[in-house]
């Protein structure tokens, strides 16, 4: 076909500092076939998601776009919505994902470079309920795990503490949730999708 399309992962996507519209890597992602994804915070304005949705997705094209928000327990409100209201203006086909990882990264006590549980939590019930008042799909999740039972992300039904980082902290870059964690908010996932579905059924039904 003459086109071009990017091996080098299973889904490519931009990062939330390097969105720039000019940028390389706006720029390398326009130009090859593969599903795009672009992470939205806080700093993303209504104009640059125009732009940058024009940019990757000229033709409008169903499933071509994920946009993955990326705000931080607590920041979902003053941010998403805007964003909602902005792609159902431009009539925009995306598809909304939460990556409730990287804005709930913090440094501990202890030095140790942590997300609680809680906070990762939080951000997803919050994107759900948002979607679910604005009318819109929450079309995934995004975090990062291990089936390992690690100590890198406090919180939890065991309650991994600041003090219990350093015991089994084996990650090379971010902190991932443990196999219990990961098991704990699969099942607390699975209740909004629940929720989520019986809002749309009842919206569909009047």
């Amino acid at each position: 076909s003459g086109t071009y399309v990017a091996g080098s992962g299973h889904m490519v996507w931009i990062g939330d500092r390097t969105r720039q519209p000019d940028g390389a890597h706006v720029e390398f992602c326009r130009g090859v076939q593969n599903p795009i994804g672009l992470k939205c915070g806080p700093t993303t304005t209504a104009e640059d998601l125009k732009v940058l949705m024009e940019k990757l997705n000229p033709n409008n094209e169903a499933g071509r776009l994920t946009l993955i928000a990326r705000f931080g327990a607590g920041a979902v409100g003053d941010h998403l919505p805007r964003l909602i209201k902005t792609v159902k203006e431009e009539g925009a086909n995306v598809v909304w994902t939460c990556d409730a990882m990287h804005g709930n990264t913090i440094k501990a006590s202890s030095g140790y470079k942590t997300r609680p549980f809680e906070s990762v939590l939080r951000e997803v019930q919050e994107f759900f309920a948002i979607h679910r008042s604005e009318n819109t799909v929450p079309g995934g999740v995004h975090f990062e795990m291990t089936g390992q039972d690690v100590t890198e992300c406090t919180g939890g039904v065991r309650a991994v503490t600041d003090e219990n980082l350093s015991d089994r902290y084996h990650t090379a870059c971010d902190p991932r949730l443990n196999a219990s964690q990961s098991l704990e908010l699969a099942f607390l996932v699975a209740e909004e999708l629940s929720q989520t579905n019986k809002t749309r059924a009842a919206r569909l039904a009047v």
